[in-house]
């Protein structure tokens, strides 16, 4: 009896046809609609020269924009409405004061003005009465439209770029150009940033701190293999081809370090073998993007530059310092590890040190992310600056007068490990403190000097409250408060802890009930999935009002989770390395583990309706999950995934699945056996493949494989391919939103949903 009174409960809800105004109260849950409705959320800050900072408020009249001085005294930077009206005028288009966004503001010297840098232009707005005058502006068909991307000096009075693979630097006052290198050829250029997924013109390169000096490298890709893409259109179509190195080629990308005298335009080459294309922090030589370099820095006087090279496999980091004269080269220091070294948690976290002969450097040698102190003379560590089972996130400071360190970490302090926390510590391993004790997510943004921050704390369901403290964390103000009373019936994000695969180990993430929870009927799940290594499933622990469409799948009648499984990042080195060289895994055991562990603990969840999605390595583990798993997750939607990583750029494969092995047959094992095609012939379920026809990130051959194997396997799936789509959607992101509801509906709820419902094309407000 009461298996037929369940089975009529879910049957009562399959079935249901779903109307427009159901998906518009879905809709209704995304950014593009909450976003506007949360007041005073004030993330980001901007520091001036003159040691007050401006930030952007956006309440009830619209946008504002505040200047706060030492004391935490707020008043206006400008009036909005003034320079919104100014600014349109010279653009020729509306420009709305309410929605007003600028991306620079800083006063002039005399006072009298401001520089504001607005829609892609810079503007001199007079304080007097806010009138604008523009001071460079991209205007269609002129050079400064056509001006290719630039690094600019650390005084701004040279711009350095890269034309026909030499590198140039502009006079910014003169506009009058020197080209500093001649040799650069095609495939062979300097500063170029156009291997594997990463492919622009930025230059790659580092300024030393007078301007007058330039470090980069001349990249050798002459042998490296090609990646091809051609566009949809009508008649011939174009080719797009670029360097694009993949796991086990003999040739990949290599690049021979210079550093340049920019006055003189000599090239030195540094006296070492070139080195990989590689970096210490993530699978691009860059890892900021950009013109920026991070494994790369100068010491004060220009003398010297500290830098590290990484082995192919990223198992080996090493740093040396070079001679900027002679381009001698010495080694100071060398770390190898098992699986992958990764010098910090978010962004690089050594620091060069000449003045005090120092080496600040970051190693999980201790299975924690912890920094060490070596002596640049001898190579010897001196201390062990950090320690305990926590981590060191990201370097905010290094003040080498007082020899103390400002540092945000992970994991220290008791609840949520994925909370950020700032820290201040003497470079001998003394006097730990905590700046910021609210448990919570804290962004940090420090003063110039370092004697202030803005601390923007908040939690997925507590909204931001920004005050600025002192460098030894007292409170000197309260900023801004979010206030989201304006969004109705908000789903908020259930922070969940459950089991690991292992029975033990705490795992965390977020959980959305449906809509109009009725405890007594069934409700399909949705488990949305990145797998890692180098990010996990559920994002930021700070306030966002919308996560994806995860409140709007709840919104239409699913129960909806993200778990950071093991082998994601933040915890620790051994958490991330779970699967280290089995990207198969994918994190799935885990996955099945919390989702059965929520199903005991509420049982409305049908776990005869478990629903999978993903985006690139989440499209892969969508697809693993349904042929390694096929009697568990009975639908998924596999968004441009990587499904066999001898098709992904090398860098990325190679560092979390290794090197790639070929046995005396001639296969190649240890990315074989790590590929969806294999296990493709167990699908059971119903799978929907997506890809953008011009990714060039995941190119669209790593889910044609995958559709060859199914074909091969006689199975049936769906397949959409966007044409002209690169790895993201862009224009068409809420067409494949509104696809995703439609297949979950009818394949997971059995519902029906309403015919080719159009999503709003208002633009996303942040």
């Amino acid at each position: 009896m009461l298996l037929c009174i369940l089975s009529a409960v879910a049957v009562a809800q399959q079935g249901r046809v779903y109307t427009d105004a159901d998906y518009a109260a879905a809709e209704q849950r995304l950014s593009y609609n909450v976003n506007p409705l949360v007041y005073h959320q004030v993330n980001r800050v901007t520091w001036m020269k003159d040691g007050r900072f401006w930030y952007r408020d956006v309440g009830p009249d619209g946008a504002q924009f505040f200047l706060v001085d030492a004391k935490g005294t707020k008043s206006p930077a400008f009036d909005a409405m003034k320079v919104a009206a100014s600014i349109s005028a010279l653009l020729k288009r509306p420009v709305d004061a309410a929605r007003l966004q600028i991306g620079s503001f800083e006063l002039t010297d005399d006072g009298k003005s401001a520089e504001i840098g607005a829609y892609g232009g810079k503007f001199l707005c007079q304080k007097s009465d806010w009138s604008c005058t523009t001071l460079s502006a991209p205007v269609a068909g002129t050079a400064t439209a056509r001006r290719p991307p630039e690094a600019l000096s650390p005084d701004g009075s040279h711009a350095a770029f890269i034309r026909d693979w030499n590198l140039w630097v502009r006079d910014v006052k003169s506009g009058g150009e020197t080209q500093l290198t001649t040799d650069g050829v095609k495939d062979y250029g300097y500063a170029t940033d156009n291997a594997g997924w990463t492919h622009s013109d930025s230059p790659i390169l580092v300024w030393s701190p007078d301007g007058k000096k330039i470090a980069t490298f001349q990249q050798d890709q002459r042998k490296t293999g090609d990646m091809y893409l051609v566009t949809t259109q009508m008649g011939h179509p174009k080719l797009e081809q670029w360097k694009y190195p993949l796991p086990g080629d003999k040739d990949v990308t290599m690049i021979e370090r210079v550093i340049i005298d920019v006055p003189s335009a000599k090239v030195t080459r540094l006296k070492m073998e070139p080195d990989q294309h590689r970096s210490t922090n993530c699978d691009d030589v860059s890892c900021r993007g950009g013109s920026g370099w991070d494994d790369v820095q100068w010491a004060g006087d220009g003398k010297t530059l500290g830098f590290v090279s990484t082995s192919r496999d990223h198992k080996s980091a090493t740093f040396r310092i070079a001679d900027a004269e002679t381009g001698d080269v010495r080694t100071v220091m060398n770390e190898t590890v098992k699986t992958y070294f990764e010098s910090g948690h978010a962004e690089v976290d050594w620091r060069y040190l000449p003045k005090s002969n120092e080496l600040l450097w970051f190693s999980q040698r201790s299975d924690w992310g912890h920094l060490y102190l070596y002596d640049l003379k001898t190579g010897a560590l001196k201390s062990q600056v950090t320690s305990g089972e926590w981590n060191v996130y990201t370097l905010a400071k290094v003040d080498e007068a007082k020899r103390e360190i400002y540092f945000t970490g992970m994991g220290r302090e008791k609840g949520d490990p994925y909370f950020h926390y700032l820290y201040k510590i003497g470079f001998e391993g003394k006097g730990l403190k905590l700046l910021t004790p609210e448990a919570a997510d804290h962004t940090i943004s420090l003063s110039k000097d370092g004697k202030l921050f803005v601390d923007a704390y908040s939690s997925a369901t507590a909204p931001t409250l920004t005050v600025l403290r002192d460098d030894d964390g007292k409170q000197i103000a309260e900023i801004a408060k979010a206030d989201v009373s304006r969004i109705s019936n908000w789903i908020a994000p259930e922070p969940i802890i459950v089991k690991a695969r292992d029975g033990k180990t705490d795992l965390y993430g977020y959980f959305y009930k449906p809509a109009n929870l009725d405890a007594s009927k069934k409700y399909p799940i949705i488990d949305y999935i990145y797998p890692g290594p180098q990010t996990g499933s559920c994002g930021s622990r700070g306030f966002a009002a919308a996560r994806g469409d995860n409140q709007a799948l709840a919104q239409l009648g699913f129960a909806v989770v993200c778990i950071d499984g093991m082998g994601t990042p933040w915890r620790s080195k051994s958490f991330q390395d779970f699967w280290y060289a089995q990207m198969g895994d994918n994190t799935l055991p885990d996955q099945v583990a919390g989702i059965k562990e929520l199903a005991a603990k509420y049982p409305w969840i049908d776990l005869d309706r478990v629903g999978i999605w993903g985006h690139s390595g989440g499209g892969n583990a969508t697809a693993d999950a349904l042929f390694a798993y096929p009697d568990f997750f009975k639908v998924g939607i596999a968004e441009s995934g990587n499904h066999d990583n001898r098709l992904y750029e090398d860098d990325w494969g190679e560092r979390y699945q290794g090197l790639l092995e070929t046995s005396a047959d001639g296969k190649t094992t240890n990315y074989d056996n790590q590929s969806n095609t294999t296990l493709a012939k167990n699908l059971k379920g119903k799978l929907l493949l997506a890809h953008g026809t011009m990714d060039d990130n995941v190119p669209p051959y790593a889910t044609l494989i995958v559709v060859d194997a199914l074909i091969k396997a006689n199975k049936d799936f769906d397949l959409l391919l966007i044409p002209n789509a690169h790895h993201g959607y862009a224009e068409n992101t809420r067409y494949m939103m509104r696809r995703r509801w439609d297949y979950f509906l009818s394949n997971l709820m059995g519902a029906t949903s309403p015919k080719e419902y159009k999503m709003s094309s208002k633009p996303d407000v942040f």
